[in-house]
């Protein structure tokens, strides 16, 4: 069941008394014991189907790091709750206790396709199909490197263990809490498989600037003549799907590290949003849905048929898909490549303010960048009744344990060393907000993003834009051009104005905290809500 690995255990983690051990099974192995022990079931096609329960996305207020004399100075603890050593060695302790007789599975794996600068990862899980998804989602060593396989990090997922806060120092039953300075991950209360992936991004995100290494939530793909694109992006802007081009090759769709030699995927698979998951538009994603092996997160199945229901969102608007990065025909098989030419920020614009594409200069990329703007429509969430702004800074806020101006500045520094073309594209609403306008048609962002990436859309002709001050096409071959200026596209010029004054006002309030940790060149950058003013007179 198990790759050719040395005989190993838990002891160096103080953890004598488990109950079986099951380290390095492979796929197959996982699959039929997930089956047996009821943890999921066989969706037509081969998938196996699962329930998170209570838990179907992250529990970001759960998260803690640990404050100790080596971190004090390191994070950015504006943003990152704390959790004291001694709290955590309590938990430790009854996380400890909690694994005595306890079957578990063990995975070996890496984090990163960099082999200078990946990331050695041991998951100990007490689900099986936990223990397939993260060997789907990370890196899988060969036989050689199992050999001497020394893990820096280790990560323990436990769903079935309760947290108490007022001993452990954590606000619920539920706990995420990294400790750098013992290399350690513990994850307990929740059975949502994204908070071990997410962890090892976390990690790498506090290790790899040290480096000089740059660390992004993105996806990336390269063309044939070796131009390669990194695509910024919060969830449900596009990211996965826009870089999932049947043209170029796909080195990931979520996580990347930048090089001084270039680009890498710190996986060894994907994780894609699953609900209402378009054949047509997303097919090589849609097809992941009936090949073996695919770990599917709350999809509804008819119970009968084992037929998915992908627009059916009865357990989770977050559905989730998690395959290997080879069930993606285009995929590249090594996962690295040069340092790109092109580097694109989604944003899914639900005010209908945005052009549908604008150039950005260095100091407008990190502005944008430390933003990380993208908006949420009515019925996504409880109580949102009209769109909401989401400012997201460097397009992954939960797993940013340095200051942004960090990884600001080193984004910076890289798109300029490299004569980067930095693009900002709306995949969101034309023509008036959310509930008024339309989405964004997907060809002629298709179109937009081609021009941008074979380089014909910088020999276009630009207008400065009024509101933002960055350069927006007049016109592009195979693009309505009517799409290519916002506040002609709305019935009541007047009404986009006061859109657009909205959105400015939340971007500028939103960057105040930046405002100190930036050069004159990035404030220049925001918008200006006097422009909105001049021209609505």
């Amino acid at each position: 069941m198990a790759d050719v690995t040395p005989i190993r255990d838990l002891r160096d983690l103080g953890i004598t008394r488990p109950g079986k051990l099951n380290i390095n099974w492979l796929e197959p192995a996982l699959y039929e014991e997930a089956i047996r022990r009821g943890e999921g079931r066989v969706a037509k096609g081969g998938a196996l189907a699962v329930e998170t329960g209570q838990h179907t996305g992250r529990s970001a207020r759960d998260k803690f790091t640990v404050r100790d004399a080596n971190t004090e100075d390191t994070i950015w603890w504006d943003f990152n709750a704390a959790m004291s050593p001694e709290h955590f060695d309590a938990l430790w302790a009854d996380m400890r206790a909690h694994m005595e007789d306890r079957e578990l599975f063990v995975q070996e794996l890496f984090g990163g396709a960099d082999k200078t600068h990946r990331l050695p990862v041991r998951v100990v899980t007490e689900l099986a199909w936990h223990s397939l998804f993260i060997r789907h989602l990370l890196r899988r060593p060969d036989t050689a490197d199992l050999q001497d396989f020394a893990p820096e990090f280790t990560i323990i997922n436990l769903p079935s263990f309760k947290a108490d806060p007022k001993r452990h120092g954590c606000r619920s039953e539920t706990v995420i809490a990294i400790n750098f300075t013992e290399k350690l991950v513990l994850i307990g209360g929740t059975s949502y498989a994204g908070e071990t992936k997410k962890s090892v991004f976390s990690i790498l995100n506090y290790l790899l600037p040290e480096k000089h290494v740059m660390p992004m939530h993105c996806s990336v793909n390269v063309g044939e003549k070796g131009d390669s694109a990194v695509f910024f992006g919060l969830s449900g802007t596009g990211k996965t799907t826009l870089s999932a081009d049947p043209k170029r090759k796909l080195i990931g769709d979520d996580e990347h590290g930048w090089s001084e030699t270039g680009l890498f995927n710190f996986e060894g698979g994907c994780y894609a949003k699953m609900i209402r998951l378009s054949k047509e538009a997303e097919p090589d994603i849609y097809a992941t849905t009936a090949m073996w092996g695919t770990v599917l997160e709350n999809v509804v199945m008819d119970p009968a048929t084992r037929t998915l229901n992908l627009d059916d969102a009865t357990l989770a608007e977050n559905s989730r898909g998690a395959y290997p990065l080879h069930y993606i025909p285009n995929a590249c098989d090594k996962n690295v490549c040069g340092h790109p030419s092109t580097l694109v920020m989604l944003t899914c614009d639900a005010f209908g303010v945005m052009p549908p594409i604008a150039r950005l200069t260095p100091a407008q990329a990190m502005y944008h960048f430390l933003s990380g703007y993208t908006a949420k429509v009515a019925g996504t969430e409880k109580g949102v009744t009209e769109p909401s702004a989401t400012f997201s800074t460097c397009f992954g806020a939960p797993f940013m344990p340095r200051h942004p101006a960090e990884y600001g500045n080193l984004l910076r520094e890289l798109i300029a060393r490299h004569g980067v073309q930095c693009w900002l594209v709306n995949t969101g609403w034309t023509g008036g907000a959310y509930g008024v306008g339309h989405r964004m048609p997907i060809r002629a962002t298709r179109a937009l993003l081609n021009a941008a990436m074979d380089g014909s859309l910088s020999a276009a002709q630009f207008r400065k834009d009024p509101v933002f001050g960055f350069d927006v096409p007049v016109t592009v071959p195979n693009v309505d051009p009517a799409i290519l200026d916002p506040r002609q596209t709305w019935s009541d010029a007047a009404a986009y104005d006061a859109q657009a004054l909205k959105l400015a006002d939340m971007f500028i309030a939103n960057f105040e905290k930046f405002e100190t940790h930036v050069d004159p060149a990035v404030r220049a950058a925001a918008p200006s809500p006097e422009a909105i003013r001049a021209a609505a007179e």
